[in-house]
């Protein structure tokens, strides 16, 4: 008789639910890398952070080198065809008005420069650099060693 009793009351409800509502209130992360998946510095020791973030910022600041010597280039000589072209007669600049609108430009950025938008200011609160700030020094650091070669 007493195992009788303690079956009943060891029935357990459970909720059908279906396996993309439960997929749509799991965070993206934890979708695609399990439980285990979360801040940086919960996960990993301070020398494995400072690797990741030292080799994943130097080859970042590798690519960016690169990169930014042919998008100045193009540039450069972009604007260096637009003066020969404007010296030849192919095109004439209206320099007074260029001069116009970059003094309205320079208007327009004084007044907006007191203070970040509210929104950019909640941003910094919660913002990956806090959270893994050990991370985050690696890759600032690997960054400019990657300029530098």
């Amino acid at each position: 008789m007493v195992d009788k009793d303690k079956k009943k009351k060891l029935i357990l409800t459970f909720d059908v639910m279906e396996l993309a509502e439960y997929a749509k209130k799991q965070k993206w992360w934890k979708r695609l890398f399990g439980k285990n998946s979360g801040p940086v510095a919960e996960k990993y020791s301070v020398a494995t952070q400072l690797l990741i973030g030292g080799v994943s910022g130097w080859c970042a600041g590798f690519l960016f080198q690169k990169v930014g010597k042919l998008a100045a280039s193009a540039v450069g000589g972009g604007f260096f065809l637009l003066q020969v072209a404007n010296h030849t007669g192919y095109i004439k600049v209206d320099w007074k008005r260029v001069e116009q609108d970059m003094n309205k430009a320079k208007k327009q950025l004084k007044l907006n420069v007191d203070k970040p938008p509210r929104e950019v200011r909640t941003k910094v609160d919660e913002s990956f650099v806090k959270k893994n700030i050990v991370l985050t020094g690696g890759f600032a650091g690997g960054f400019l060693l990657g300029l530098a070669s």
